[in-house]
């Protein structure tokens, strides 16, 4: 009489879980860091746009027109954009 060994391996897949924004975010192309853009180009990583949509960039900008929201804070500038988070962190 024979015996059989079967061997067994486990294969841990990490996957990061990253949630897409849907609706009218997907409509417009978005202001972002541009080193995060290039980054994100290169490596297929998402990236954050001023507006708060997350997403890994792969279309052509060009073909979209500017988010507004992104825009109106992009026109704020660094202290315009800072004094808005606090009011609405205020108003929560």
């Amino acid at each position: 009489m024979s015996s059989t060994e079967t061997e067994t391996t486990t294969i841990h897949e990490e996957r990061t879980d990253y949630r897409v924004d849907e609706g009218d975010h997907e409509r417009f192309s978005h202001y972002v860091d541009k080193d995060k853009l290039t980054e994100a180009l290169v490596l297929g990583t998402p990236v954050i746009a001023l507006c708060g949509k997350v997403w890994v960039p792969s279309r052509d900008p060009k073909r979209f027109p500017v988010c507004p929201q992104c825009k109106e804070l992009y026109e704020m500038g660094p202290e315009g954009r800072m004094r808005w988070l606090e009011e609405r962190a205020g108003q929560e």
